[in-house]
């Protein structure tokens, strides 16, 4: 129907206008028109600072036009996004108590990250932690990327390949039974320990000084080098090898000189063995002693050589045991001396499960010339040492001051297979594909934890996409919800206004019985009262009033004639407020209000309410204080009586 417009005529009085009968019809009319089509009072109820919907159901809509947002104080809601609206404010989610934020299924609380159903956290992109990455273990598939300094506080295990600028530990072990640590530098790079620079099998100085070595080294291999110089004496304990050519220009006192040449430096010049006073000079076991040659051990001498002797060779006797043949080389395949065997391709092996066993005497050392190469397993007891670094069961250590360096070749990594565990570990990036932890945590207290990404991507976690450009969680189920759910007794709690582009539902819960009334499981939501039968009486009870500001609504969803009460929980609680009544009878409408000492309402689905959809709301105004308001209807027959009575205290 069009806006019927009301006659008055061209002048007051005039006569011109409309009476007053069809004036009145028109107001009746455009009001019906108006009562009937609007959203007010039908759709939609104002009471005080509360809007609610009347269809039971419905969504209540809040829908800014075209680009606009939906305004709540401090932030807004646009469209899927929800925005802060002053300057570099944050926006916070804070739960209750010890509740929890849930952004699908993970689970936050204060500074701790988990999983709410147990599974792992899958970071699916990357993730730039530029605080400290702290964990009791973690397992990467691939790798893992640190731009800042990496801190392992336990033992570090890495089954794969390391990356790093430097890394910086008091230990470095080898997480396989008697495996090698290799630490590789790329190309023609160095490794770098200090100032101590090694290529290869060559060990110098990074700097160009001298290469100190303050402490008692211990050589089990060959020590070569091109020159050598020394400040004071140069102590051997063990044998000296030098395999090239030697040159002292002072004296040198040996416990015993082992080489394959000894020459003099001076042209013609004798090299002159002197022994010290009646002493002898022992070369191997054959021993000289002025022109006397013997053997120092009683045995006899053996030549192994043709001998020339120019002079008269007197002897005793030359006694020789089996055949000996020597015609340059050794005849025999295999030479055996007890159950050592040796054979004309330089082997040497024991007789079935024999060990072979080299000992030399005292503080005497095997000394192997040449490369070593190695077969098999190498078992060593004791304490290996090289340089400024110590091998010691599966522990590697640096016995004086001073970090252990691993570096790779240039686009190699070094590979901790296992798990990696340390006490703290630094490094200027750190990759992963996939991270796994318990718990990610700032290491710098009061300090936020960001999870960041390269240029504008978001922060996906699960099916939610956090941006990063903007203070917006989006879902990436077509349709799907997004759940927060705080933990037991938690709450979602906003600590700014809350601004909502499209609806809020409520949750229902129904009455069928007696029940006790709780925050958790009831506030908030719309409380049907709703006995099955409608003939049996349901009792429900209240929390303890603490002021909490907390809400409950109730609504008739099915009439019962045998009473709906609800009532305080002890004799400190009561009930302050109204409800109005509509006595079907007629149109009269009667408010009852609350005593001083009320502290039950009774609804018995004649005289005092409780037909269907009949509605009251009680709120948890202050400490043992409940306040009620509502609306009920009276059956045609029955008048309206109060609700209220005094039956707990």
């Amino acid at each position: 129907m069009a806006q019927q417009t009301i006659g008055i005529g061209s002048a007051a009085n005039d006569g011109t206008g409309d009476p007053l009968r069809t004036a009145f019809n028109k107001i009746n009319d455009n009001f019906t028109e108006l009562y009937g089509t609007s959203a007010f009072g039908q759709q939609i109820t104002l009471s005080g600072n509360k809007v609610s919907s009347n269809v039971t159901n419905a969504n209540l809509v809040l829908e800014a036009s075209g680009t606009g947002a939906i305004e709540f104080e401090g932030f807004q809601i646009r469209d899927n996004h929800i925005e802060g609206t002053r300057s570099n404010e944050d926006i916070r989610i804070t739960a209750n108590g010890t509740g929890n934020i849930f952004v699908g299924a993970i689970k936050l609380n204060g500074t701790t990250f988990s999983s709410d159903d147990s599974t792992l956290i899958t970071f699916a992109e990357g993730v730039d932690v530029t605080g400290a990455l702290t964990g009791t273990s973690a397992s990467l598939s691939t790798t893992l990327a640190v731009t800042g300094t990496t801190t392992l506080t336990g033992a570090t295990t890495v089954n794969n390949t390391l990356t790093a600028n430097s890394v910086t530990t008091n230990a470095i072990s080898s997480n396989g039974s008697n495996a090698d640590i290799s630490i590789q530098p790329s190309g023609t790079g160095d490794v770098v320990i200090s100032a101590l620079r090694v290529n290869g099998t060559t060990l110098d100085s990074s700097d160009s000084t001298s290469v100190t070595i303050a402490e008692a080294v211990d050589i089990t291999g060959a020590l070569t080098g091109t020159s050598g110089s020394f400040s004071t004496t140069l102590g051997v304990t063990g044998l000296t090898t030098l395999s090239g050519g030697a040159t002292v220009l002072g004296t040198m006192t040996a416990g015993s000189v082992t080489t394959n040449a000894i020459s003099s430096n001076g042209s013609n010049a004798d090299i002159s063995i002197q022994p010290s006073g009646t002493g002898d000079v022992v070369l191997s076991a054959l021993r000289v002693n002025g022109t006397t040659l013997d053997s120092s051990d009683s045995t006899a001498i053996n030549l192994a050589e043709n001998v020339d002797v120019t002079g008269t060779l007197t002897t005793t006797d030359i006694t020789t045991t089996g055949n000996i043949v020597v015609s340059g080389n050794i005849a025999p395949a295999t030479l055996s001396i007890g159950d050592l065997n040796i054979t004309a391709d330089g082997s040497i092996t024991s007789d079935s499960n024999g060990d072979i066993v080299i000992d030399p005497a005292g503080t005497g050392a095997i000394v192997l010339t040449g490369t070593v190469t190695h077969t098999g397993t190498q078992n060593t007891t004791g304490q290996l040492n090289v340089d400024n670094l110590r091998i010691d069961g599966n522990t590697i250590s640096a016995p004086s001051s001073g970090g252990i360096t691993l570096t790779p070749q240039a686009g190699s990594t070094v590979a901790l297979g296992g798990i990696a565990t340390a006490t703290e570990f630094q490094a200027t990036l750190g990759e992963f594909t996939t991270l796994r932890a318990d718990k990610i945590e700032n290491d710098t207290s009061n300090h936020a934890l960001e999870l960041g990404t390269q240029g504008t991507g978001p922060v996906k976690i699960g099916q939610t996409e956090i941006s990063t450009t903007a203070s917006t969680i989006t879902g990436l189920v077509t349709n799907g919800d997004i759940t927060i759910t705080p933990q037991g007794t938690g709450a979602v709690t906003t600590a700014n206004q809350l601004t909502l582009t499209g609806s809020f539902k409520q949750a229902i819960h129904t009455f069928t019985g007696d029940d006790a009334i709780t925050e958790a499981e009831h506030a908030g939501r719309t409380l049907l009262l709703g006995e099955v039968g409608g003939n049996a009486q349901v009792t429900l009870t209240l929390p303890d009033a603490t002021g909490s500001g907390t809400t409950y609504k109730f609504v008739v969803s099915v009439t019962n004639t045998s009473n709906y009460i609800i009532k305080v929980p002890d004799a400190n609680n009561t009930i302050d407020g109204i409800i109005t009544y509509l006595d079907l009878d007629g149109t009269a409408v009667t408010g009852y209000g609350t005593a001083a000492t009320s502290d039950t309402i009774t609804l018995n689905g004649t005289t005092t309410g409780g037909l269907l959809g009949d509605h009251l709301e009680l709120i948890d105004i202050a400490t043992d204080q409940w306040h009620v308001r509502g609306c009920m209807r009276v059956p045609t027959s029955s008048n309206p009586a109060t609700p209220f009575s005094a039956t707990v205290s």
